[in-house]
Parts: structure tokens; C-alpha cells; sequence
């Protein structure tokens, strides 16, 4: 999570961290759309570039949710080995889809004087 959300050294901002988990979602939605889509160490290091922190003991149950939700569908990575390339659905990219309208109607509300 970004480094602004820890309130002190006693730990992250729990609630920041709910606000923001959305955001995160979204962000997995957009890689995973992209033609190779996402492992869960590339999609770690990703959301790092935009300040989030996560560990794989966060994100994975966010990805196997998302797998749940039908959102998105997993393969075994090329290699062998444990890891998993995550891709988008069709019903992930609807989902995404509405997401990306009410982001743009929360942005322009948001950004008005």
C-alpha cells in the first residue's frame, strides 16, 4: 500500500487500505486485460511503481477472489512450477468496463471546483 498509508510504526491504516483495495482490482483488471496477462510477482512489482505495498500473502487471495468472482481465469505459467498467469474474462472486462464509466463520473465530480 503506499507509504502514506501507515499511520505510525504500529502498523498500515486499515481502514485507507480498504478504500484503496478497489483501485487495486482495477489496476490487476487493466494488466490482465494485456495480451500475456499477469503473474502475481510482475503484479507485485507493478503496484509497487505506484506506491502500493503488498505481499504475496495479500494479493493472492485478491487474485483467487477475483478467479472466484469470475473475473478472471488462471493457467499454469509456461516453465512449470507453481506460477499461474492470470487473464482477463469476459465478464471481468463488463465488469471492468463499468468500473472505468463510474471512475470518469467520480473523477469529474471529484475534480470540479
Amino acid at each position: 500500500m503506499p507509504k502514506s498509508m501507515s499511520k505510525d510504526a504500529g502498523g498500515p491504516d486499515k481502514p485507507l487500505q480498504r478504500l484503496l483495495g478497489g483501485f487495486i482490482r482495477l489496476h490487476v483488471l487493466h494488466h490482465a486485460a494485456e495480451k500475456e496477462g499477469v503473474v502475481g510477482n510482475w503484479m507485485i512489482e507493478e503496484l509497487r511503481r505506484h506506491g502500493y505495498r503488498l505481499s504475496p500473502g495479500t494479493l493472492y487471495p485478491i487474485l483467487h477472489a477475483m478467479e472466484e468472482d469470475g473475473w478472471l481465469k488462471s493457467r499454469k505459467a509456461p516453465g512449470g512450477g507453481r506460477r499461474r498467469v492470470y487473464r482477463i474474462t469476459q465478464a471481468g472486462r463488463r465488469a471492468f468496463s463499468v468500473a472505468q464509466e463510474r471512475l470518469g463520473e467520480l473523477l469529474q465530480e471529484v475534480a470540479e471546483p
